[in-house]
């Protein structure tokens, strides 16, 4: 519910009346004066983009190897299962909250299972998102800067197009990429000011999909590919087993729910949000459907665990080692645009474990800005 107030210039505008601690969101206010027009509440794309980059993350390279061990019907079938199983856990979890009027996800954990539910649920999403958060700086550093593992070097893209200096070392890249792409996005206090970027986000992970397809086919017409295996290959219980290490990449592919109620609160129509969750899963699923089967297609039983790590070698095809380029600038681009998304959560979680009846952190620029 809001209050309506009078401006300094005699204009009405909608003051949203705070009643709850970290739970509060930030929901869409709206103030006309003369010459100036501020937020409205997010877009439906904004909101969908939003989402996607959420769900896409850096386990988009492992999911070729998931298809290659289960084969590609049940990989594929796996993954549309598992996009319906995400879709049906979000409706549970807006149904509730709308019905309720909870808006935010430790909120609704508090109210189901008490304080100690919300301080579980909190923690959780706190330790993963830090986890994921190293891991993409990993990445960052990774394909920019080069890694050495096993007494063999692999060269990053920074040093195979200038040679090794201190400029490009692991450590300056990172404090670079810091400063200067996570500072400014991690500070906006709306979900939706990150719009733009995510967009460019899910972009860049369909420039991964076109050029490993557009490679493929190539490939295919050539006749220099072999046929994939539609089923996984069963030689005994221990292939069995092996076939459930799929499983965990699959089920965390689609982990987006700790960012639901930030979308879902800044939306001038909350009733859009079901259909925002099933565009962004559908896209998101076809963005996986597609980068699973022409990668699996393109390399074989020579996928490697990060597919990323295929494309540091000849593709077989002229200008290979451009495409290989462009593979890895946008893999490690689209990692830097997630690392916002994620940090979001993080920040509002993080608040909420130490603050917990404070009010929420977007409305505290002392408490935002440590």
């Amino acid at each position: 519910m809001g209050i309506s107030s009078e401006s300094p210039n005699g204009s009405q505008q909608i003051v949203q009346k705070e009643t709850r601690d970290e739970t509060t969101p930030l929901l869409p206010v709206k103030v006309e004066e003369e010459g100036f027009h501020e937020f409205n509440g997010a877009s439906f794309s904004g909101a969908v983009f939003n989402l996607s980059t959420t769900i896409v993350g850096a386990g988009i390279m492992a999911l070729p190897a998931s298809i290659k061990m289960l084969g590609i019907i049940p990989g594929i079938l796996m993954i549309i299962v598992v996009a319906l199983l995400t879709e049906a856990s979000i409706d549970m979890l807006v149904r509730c909250s709308h019905q309720g009027k909870i808006t935010s996800y430790g909120w609704l954990m508090g109210e189901a299972y008490g304080q100690w539910g919300r301080i579980a649920l909190q923690a959780s999403v706190v330790i993963n998102n830090i986890g994921v958060m190293i891991v993409y700086m990993i990445i960052i550093g990774d394909v920019l800067s080069g890694t050495s593992s096993t007494g063999v070097h692999h060269r990053g893209i920074l040093e195979g197009w200038f040679g090794a200096h201190l400029w490009n070392s692991r450590a300056i890249v990172l404090l670079a990429t810091t400063l200067f792409v996570f500072a400014p996005l991690v500070s906006f206090k709306r979900l939706d000011s990150l719009r733009y970027t995510s967009a460019l986000s899910v972009a860049l992970a369909v420039v991964f999909v076109v050029i490993t397809a557009g490679i493929a086919i190539i490939k295919l017409f050539n006749g220099t590919v072999a046929m994939p295996k539609l089923f996984p290959e069963l030689d005994g219980l221990s292939s069995i087993w092996k076939l459930f290490t799929a499983v965990p990449v699959l089920v965390t592919a689609y982990i987006c729910h700790y960012n639901v109620h930030s979308i879902d609160n800044e939306l001038e129509d909350r009733t859009q949000i079901k259909p925002i969750v099933r565009t962004s899963l559908f896209l998101c699923s076809s963005v996986y459907i597609a980068t699973s089967f022409f990668a699996y297609l393109l390399l074989g039983e020579g996928t490697l665990d990060d597919v990323l790590a295929n494309f540091d070698a000849n593709l077989g095809i002229p200008f290979s080692s451009v495409f290989d380029d462009i593979v890895r600038v946008s893999y490690a681009a689209h990692v830097m645009l997630v690392f916002p998304i994620v940090f979001f959560a993080l920040r509002l979680n993080l608040d909420g474990l130490l603050f917990p009846t404070s009010r929420h952190i977007s409305r505290d620029n002392k408490r935002f800005a440590i």
